[in-house]
């Protein structure tokens, strides 16, 4: 196992929610970076961002780690969840409430309903 690919299995399985985004949560870099961070920002989740302009290794090993080709990349316990446009369908259809429900993480209910009844 190479050294990039043990930091990224160890961030993802320590850490309950995971976002690694072009930028930080406070201040992103891209546009699909900021939406994410912005809905799990507005929903009060607690969660680890990793910033892979920061490190080029870590910028591909992520791709190469969930087989996926873009960043951001959301993980939650572990697990990946997707990128932007998947977390966006699943703010709006409620898919990601239920799955921070079923992992037991922390978000602000309300916030979510925000969310979806601003983009009704």
């Amino acid at each position: 196992m190479t050294d990039t690919k043990a930091l990224i299995e160890d961030t993802v399985t320590s850490n309950d929610v995971v976002l690694y985004m072009k930028g930080t949560k406070m201040m992103p870099q891209c546009g699909f970076s900021s939406r994410v961070a912005g809905v799990l920002n507005f929903m009060g989740v607690d969660f680890v961002d990793v910033n892979v302009l920061a490190d080029e290794a870590v910028r591909q090993g992520i791709k190469d780690y969930s087989d996926w080709p873009t960043i951001p990349q959301l993980y939650v316990k572990g697990e990946f969840v997707g990128g932007c446009d998947i977390i966006t369908e699943m703010t709006l259809s409620g898919e990601l409430d239920q799955l921070f429900d079923a992992k037991g993480v922390a978000y602000n209910k309300d916030a979510a309903e925000q969310i979806r009844a601003a983009n009704a």
